[in-house]
């Protein structure tokens, strides 16, 4: 499980572990939309298997943007008095908008790597 998730960080193919899913070599803080490669340079796996693939990764996306939310909202409360400041609301929002683009890759890479064929 550990090795899967450095494996996820690193970018690496999901089949041969040498190759990456995306052009870019880090997955950390690149703000553009990311351009992925459509076969593993190495093994030649294919990444998208059909068209409108991705768009399941859209939930898990999604769920990452809201714990982000969660975890900005709790972390900023902790510096304002009182409960629910609106202040906080920029807040979340910056975080959000700035994290975005590693969402983007995060979640494309959790979902190649939760349909991968395991029993090869």
């Amino acid at each position: 499980m550990s090795n899967t998730l450095i494996h996820i960080l690193k970018n690496d193919c999901p089949h041969c572990h040498q190759g990456k899913i995306f052009k870019e070599n880090s997955i950390f803080f690149k703000f553009s939309f990311p351009k992925m490669n459509e076969y593993c340079l190495h093994c030649h796996y294919k990444f998208q298997k059909e068209p409108g693939y991705f768009f399941g990764a859209m939930y898990v996306n999604y769920g990452l943007t809201v714990a982000q939310g969660i975890m900005t909202y709790v972390i900023a409360s902790f510096f304002f008095k009182e409960t629910f400041d609106l202040r906080i609301i920029p807040i979340i929002m910056v975080v959000i908008i700035v994290m975005s683009p590693l969402n983007i890759r995060l979640s494309r890479l959790l979902w190649i790597y939760m349909f991968k064929n395991y029993s090869k």
